[in-house]
């Protein structure tokens, strides 16, 4: 009896997975993937941006972003690097949760983690117990902005609904 409740549960969850793989494998399902790594992406970024900006989440704010670049990072002037940073982290992050302008917002916080490394985290080395983190969440931050840079936000996003609802208008993802 044991053995063949076994091989009916077995026969059960291998039909569930050959579903599940099917789903996965179809384009919803890859574009249902891509709508959540750009909502995860675009949360970090709207959360660094709007912290720049305006002291959001305990952020430092502009002026004390700008002093930490000019005397940390080596930025200069401090405030321009500032609002620069801001206005790419923020609205950056809002352009890929969107799935509008993605593939250019996409690049600009790859060039962010690119700037970000170079001036304050790679000195502190991959992984980094010291005061200040090391380059990883930079690391992965990028690959997954120059992804979506890369393939575009997908079918579920504002770029492919405006794409539908007016003929000329020509999506980036293409």
């Amino acid at each position: 009896m044991t053995n063949t409740t076994t091989t009916h549960t077995t026969r059960r969850l291998r039909g569930e997975f050959r579903r599940f793989k099917a789903w996965r494998d179809s384009l919803p399902g890859k574009d249902v993937g891509l709508m959540v790594a750009r909502f995860g992406l675009a949360w970090v970024f709207i959360y660094h941006g709007s912290g720049t900006l305006f002291g959001s989440f305990n952020g430092l704010g502009l002026h004390r972003t700008a002093v930490f670049f000019a005397t940390s990072a080596h930025l200069h002037p401090g405030m321009f690097f500032a609002v620069v940073n801001g206005i790419v982290e923020f609205f950056g992050g809002i352009a890929v949760g969107l799935g509008v302008l993605s593939r250019l917002a996409g690049l600009a916080l790859v060039g962010d983690m690119v700037v970000a490394m170079i001036t304050v985290t790679f000195h502190n080395g991959f992984i980094s117990s010291a005061a200040g983190s090391g380059y990883e969440l930079n690391v992965a931050l990028a690959a997954l902005a120059a992804a979506v840079a890369l393939v575009g936000p997908g079918r579920v996003s504002l770029e492919a609904l405006l794409s539908r609802v007016s003929p000329g208008f020509a999506p980036t993802s293409r």
